[in-house]
């Protein structure tokens, strides 16, 4: 069973909401092209985020929480 420690939460400056999203990025300034950093995102935060990393060219996708932690991992 997880603790409360293990939960994830919003990347949100001042956010404690549990985590839906996974915003994928990179800044090709620092990043090779296939790396990927990730931000976390509750329903509230998504389109903030996104739009915050989008508007920067660093964002490279959005997927569910869920997707993201099936999906296969170099």
């Amino acid at each position: 069973m997880n603790s409360p420690d293990d939960a994830v939460i919003c990347s949100a400056k001042g956010c404690r909401a549990p985590a839906v999203w996974v915003l994928a990025w990179n800044n090709p300034k620092l990043h090779t092209p296939d790396r990927r950093k990730t931000w976390l995102a509750c329903d509230e935060h998504r389109e903030h985020l996104s739009n915050f990393l989008g508007l920067r060219g660093f964002l490279k996708d959005v997927v569910t929480l869920a997707e993201w932690e099936a999906s296969p991992r170099p």
